[in-house]
């Protein structure tokens, strides 16, 4: 099959779906296959409920309907596809990866540019080998920037999504202690995330980069670069300002940025975003609205106030390096009436009891007024003290909860997505 027959489907159909339980009328249906299901066996499902057309790679008894494409890989063709889509287009793609912060920074992007451009980005955690390429066929001729977040936990795969969305522009938010059970080691992790340097540097693209990160300077030293930090060498110097307000700010060339966001973490987010809206020729003040009135939601460093109790919610996602700076920044406020409750952080292998115990450890060295863990890799922990308190089971964690929650005026809540923390704000706010 040539894609372009694929192609001129694609542009006649109103969207492009891989789940045909939610076919909207007109739809390209792709029929992908996962360990516990088999697209192949809804297609002719798909076209019964207003599917345009169908792609699948197995024999399903529709090989003679028009509306049918039989491939090798499914896969493979929605990722060609989007890629012959974005060489179609011809716009800027901007690429983000790292270990902590992609999608915080990559909204920051988004807000910044959408003050000139018309602006797509990566909607939730659409950021892997499928999620790319959708991504990508949601562009169209009204769009004139795309920002794309890539994930990975292997070696090789920010290279097949950089294959995929061809980007011009890159920018890696950091290398952290992320699915080290995935990638064997930190080296690992710097060596993956590095992909997107590689592909940058051979295809001539632009990359941003952190300039107080020197590990980050150095790889990228043969590259086309622009920095931002604190120092007199970056191209961008952007400094940490006095917080007003309880925001965080920053100054470029005189100008002040003001931002609601929680944790000192945010601050090079920020800053990136900053850089890019310079580097896209968006007014100053345009930059400073934007950042200015962005804050986080979906679980991403958070704040509530729920019973007279500050909350920082950070229950999207967790690792070693984004643990530490979330506890770090949040001692700052107030650690002797504070309290912090960790979820489990996955997918660190032969790592992983010694993370939580430095995590614990940490917790005991910032003095914070009561430390509440839940889940079994914390439950195997054996640091232990006063005002540690582990947790299996929700039920009992919530009733404890119950009980403690005069006790302290702060609470940071954070742990990796599966522990479904969040929870834990649906219950307080039934009390």
């Amino acid at each position: 099959m040539k894609i372009e027959s694929l192609y001129t489907a694609f542009l006649k159909s109103t969207s492009v779906s891989t789940d045909s339980r939610s076919i909207e009328k007109g739809a390209l249906f792709f029929a992908l296959k996962g360990t516990h299901f088999d697209g192949n066996k809804y297609a002719e499902a798909a076209l019964k409920k207003g599917a345009a057309y169908v792609v699948v790679d197995q024999s399903s008894g529709l090989e003679n309907d028009e509306r049918v494409f039989c491939v090798e890989n499914t896969l493979n063709t929605l990722q060609e596809l989007a890629t012959h889509h974005r060489k179609k287009l011809g716009l800027p793609i901007i690429a983000l990866t790292g270990s902590n912060g992609k999608t915080t920074t990559k909204e920051l992007i988004r807000e910044v540019l959408s003050k000139k451009y018309n602006v797509l980005a990566t909607s939730g955690n659409f950021n892997n080998h499928i999620g790319v390429p959708l991504t990508l066929l949601q562009l169209n001729n009204k769009h004139e920037i795309g920002v794309i977040e890539m994930g990975a936990n292997h070696l090789k795969e920010i290279q097949r999504l950089c294959a995929i969305a061809l980007p011009d522009w890159g920018y890696i938010t950091n290398f952290g202690k992320a699915h080290l059970e995935g990638f064997g080691s930190e080296a690992g992790v710097v060596q993956g995330k590095s992909e997107l340097y590689q592909h940058l540097k051979e295809n001539k693209g632009k990359i941003v980069v952190n300039g107080n990160d020197l590990k980050q300077v150095e790889l990228t030293k043969e590259c086309d670069t622009f920095l931002f930090g604190d120092q007199e060498y970056n191209d961008f110097q952007i400094s940490v300002t006095d917080p007003k307000d309880n925001s965080l700010g920053l100054e470029y060339d005189k100008y002040l940025f003001q931002s609601p966001l929680h944790g000192a973490y945010n601050l090079n987010n920020i800053a990136a975003a900053i850089t890019f809206g310079i580097l896209f020729d968006v007014q100053i003040e345009h930059i400073q609205d934007a950042i200015k009135f962005y804050d986080s939601k979906n679980n991403r460093s958070q704040k509530l106030n729920l019973k007279g109790i500050q909350i920082i919610l950070d229950a999207y996602n967790a690792n070693p390096s984004s643990m530490e700076a979330a506890l770090d920044s949040f001692s700052s406020i107030d650690p002797k009436n504070s309290a912090v409750l960790l979820g489990d952080m996955l997918e660190l292998g032969v790592f992983a009891n010694k993370a939580h115990e430095n995590l614990l450890k940490r917790c005991l060295e910032l003095k914070f007024k009561s430390i509440y863990t839940y889940g079994p890799l914390f439950e195997k922990t054996k640091k232990t003290a006063p005002n540690i308190k582990k947790y299996t089971q929700l039920e009992t964690l919530t009733n404890d909860l119950k009980i403690d929650l005069s006790n302290w005026n702060h609470l940071l809540i954070k742990g990796s997505r599966s522990m479904q923390l969040e929870r834990i704000i649906t219950f307080i706010e039934t009390l």
